[in-house]
Formats: structure tokens, sequence, C-alpha cells
């Protein structure tokens, strides 16, 4: 063991000597998950940095974690594997297990300490799933190692008073902040769909969520979005999503005739099987689903065919229009690159890479600490996204939704709702 390593597991970043209580029970974990794995740590190499994204690479997920994994590689591309004075290594992390094809704690806690434990790693893009981001959180916080997601929207990750009890501190064991995201959190998207249907007309709901802390947490913020704004929330139920079908449970929701069914889950949790049978009843029902149905893989499994239409999307943040595609270098770039347009995944997974490479560029050496303060500091007055900063709880200040809806087959652009405006048209944006 090198010097630098002693004094790295002696430091507060791993085993403070007298932790306040409430980070006792976290240092205890983290000092046995990582701080006694330090010895396994690689040598320091002065003119390369790391940074790792972890993403489920198997399973329904995949084609997700591909598109944000095109954008990442897309923004190393472009400044030609160099961060200032370094040169970049990317290694893309696979928290799945390939038995289930979902991403486990087991997994993304391996990749957290993986990263912490190299003195190369200055960087984690991660996670594409909030229940994962839990797990990481904390790990990574001891180390004080940058950890940017390009799709996590769970409120209490980073908001305080918004999620579970504890929640966001639990994640900051050492008191710093060191999580950013880049897309809008659920207290934006889950309320702006609210207004999204009560702006068509829409004045019965009825609300599902897959019990998950994504789906769950989504679903609750529109369906008390809906119940503020006069609509009649008519149920809001949790389905199984180890299900095989749905059918005995669509009945009850056709009985209760909703002008609105929402959606709170993705495709790994039987989002598309839901849509499925919800069409295989005649439902008549508006179908709103939240972005982790915004999938290819949801498409599939519901039967792109018979969703013409009539079942949209909200994605944090904005999509791209097919207009773009056209206009903007950096679409034009992707096209070339991937033979398609980009996803809103890859977008966000481009902007993730892009403000942590010019973290790492700005301070110019390997001081963990310091490229967390610098990408909290950012103001993006180039990005794909628009002009955007980070604000003191580690959110983006973006403050807008896209609403997508299924034509020929496929999620196309419609609108973007704002809490600067709702309701604006035609792509404007």
């Amino acid at each position: 063991m090198t010097a630098r390593r002693g004094e790295i597991m002696r430091s507060n970043w791993f085993c403070p000597q007298n932790p306040p209580p409430f980070r006792l029970a976290w240092s205890v974990v983290v000092c046995l998950t990582i701080g006694l794995n330090a010895c396994g740590c690689q040598k320091i190499e002065s003119n390369r940095v790391c940074l790792v994204s972890s993403l489920p690479r198997t399973g329904v997920s995949r084609q997700v974690s591909d598109e944000v994994v095109r954008g990442i590689r897309l923004a190393i591309d472009e400044v030609k594997e160099k961060a200032g004075r370094f040169t970049l290594e990317y290694r893309d992390l696979d928290n799945s297990a390939a038995a289930s094809g979902r991403w486990t704690s087991e997994g993304e806690a391996a990749n957290a300490r993986m990263a912490v434990q190299d003195p190369n790693v200055m960087a984690y893009i991660g996670t594409l799933n909030s229940g994962a981001a839990r797990v990481s959180m904390p790990i990574l916080n001891y180390a004080d190692l940058l950890m940017v997601s390009p799709a996590n929207t769970a409120v209490g990750l980073t908001k305080p008073g918004l999620g579970l009890p504890g929640e966001p501190n639990v994640y900051r064991p050492s008191g710093k902040l060191n999580y950013i995201r880049v897309v809008p959190a659920d207290d934006l998207q889950g309320p702006l769909a609210a207004d999204w249907a009560f702006e068509r007309g829409v004045r019965r709901v009825f609300v599902i969520d897959d019990a998950g802390v994504y789906g769950r947490g989504v679903a609750s913020l529109f369906a008390d979005r809906c119940r503020e704004q006069g609509m009649a929330v008519l149920e809001h139920v949790s389905i199984d999503p180890q299900a095989a079908e749905f059918k005995s449970f669509v009945g009850s929701v056709m009985s209760a005739d909703p002008d609105l069914i929402y959606f709170g889950g993705s495709a790994r949790t039987k989002g598309g099987q839901l849509a499925r049978d919800l069409v295989s009843a005649e439902s008549e029902a508006i179908l709103l689903v939240s972005d982790g149905c915004r999938t290819k893989a949801f498409l599939e499994a519901a039967g792109a065919a018979s969703l013409e239409g009539r079942c949209f999307a909200t994605s944090a943040g904005l999509s791209p229009e097919q207009a773009d595609c056209n206009e903007k270098l950096l679409f034009l770039r992707y096209r070339q690159k991937y033979g398609t347009c980009p996803s809103n995944a890859a977008i966000h997974g481009y902007e993730a890479a892009r403000l942590v490479i010019r973290a790492i560029a700005d301070v110019g050496v390997k001081d963990r600490r310091a490229i967390v303060e610098s990408a909290f500091a950012s103001q993006v007055d180039d990005g794909v996204l628009g002009q955007w900063g980070i604000d003191a709880n580690g959110d983006t200040t973006l403050q807008e939704v896209s609403v997508s809806v299924v034509r020929g087959g496929e999620f196309v652009h419609e609108e973007v709702m704002s809490t600067a405006g709702i309701g604006k048209k035609n792509g404007s944006r």
C-alpha cells in the first residue's frame, strides 16, 4: 500500500473517527464495504483519468442504457478523449444480473466500490434507476466522488421534505454533496402531467403504479396534483410487476369509467403488458405513462399499432423533434455515427458526460472534491437542452417536461410543459 492510500483510509472519506449519531450506521457500512478493500486500489496514473457509468446492460432496460452510453461516447469523442491535460478512459459497467435482466443492489454496490477504490476514477455517471442510486449514493459520497445521473427522477434523492423520512441526508453521510442530476425530478413530471391532462378536458383519472421507488413516487405526485386541479382520482392502485397479465384487474379499471388511465412505472415493470390488456378490454380512455415507459420495449410489449394516437408519455426534460435531426449539429453527428436521431436518454447521457469532462478539465488535477465543486458551479450556456445550471441540491435548473404520442409505431414529440407556462404547443422550446 502506498503512503497516499494509507492517508485516504485514515481520512474522513471512509471512516470518520467521531461521526455524528445520524451518520454512524452509514459509517459502519461504508467502512466495511470500502475502507477494508482499499488496499486493492490501482496505481495512480498522472496523465489518465477514468469516468465510469453504471447502468443495466441486460434485459428490457438495455435499450435505454444503450442510448445513454451512446450519448456519453459522443461527448468523449467530441473532445478527442481528452479532459484538459488528461487522457480520458471510459468504462461501461453493468449493474444488472444476466439471469433476471434487472439491476441488483449487489451489482450497483460492486460498481460503486470499484470506482471508489480506483484513484484514477474522477466521476461516476449513473444510475438509470432511482432505486439503484439509493445503493451507490452513500458509498460514493464518503469518497467525495462526483456522481451525475442522466435519468434519476425520484424526488427524495435531492429534495428535503419531499421523499421518505431521512431523505436526502441518508445519502450524504459525509455531510457534503456529490450527487447531480441533469433531468428534472418527479415533482415536475408528475404535476405537469396532471396539468396536461386537465388542459385536455380530463376530469376522471385512474392511477396505477408498479410499487417501485420511481413508479409509486411519480404516480403519487400526479394523483396529488389531479386532486388540486379538481379532478376525481377514482383509485390509486399498485400492480404486481411479477404478474404475467392483468386482465382481471383491467376489469375493475373499466368499471370505474375513467377519462384517463395513468401508469407510473416502466417496461421492465410490466407497463407494456398492462397497456396490452387495457387495449384488449377495449378501453377508450387516454393512456398516459411516465418516462420509464417511453421505450421501444414498452411499445413492443404493448403492441404499438394498437396505441396509435391514444397513448402519451411524459419525459423529464426535453425530447428531440424530428426537425432537430436536420438542424442541430449534435444531432447530425449522432445520426452520422449511429444512424438515428438521438432519444432524450442519449441527450441526457451526452449532457451528463459533458458536465463531467468540463469539471475535470477546469480543475486540472486529480482532486475529487474540487471536481465536485466545479460541477456544482457549472453554468451551461451552450447545452443541447438550452441554458441550465445546478442548484444547491444538485438538481438541474431546467423546469420542463416533454409530452410524446405514439404515431407510426414510435413515440413522437408533441409538446413541452413548463412551470413557466403550461401548454407550449407545436414543439416550442
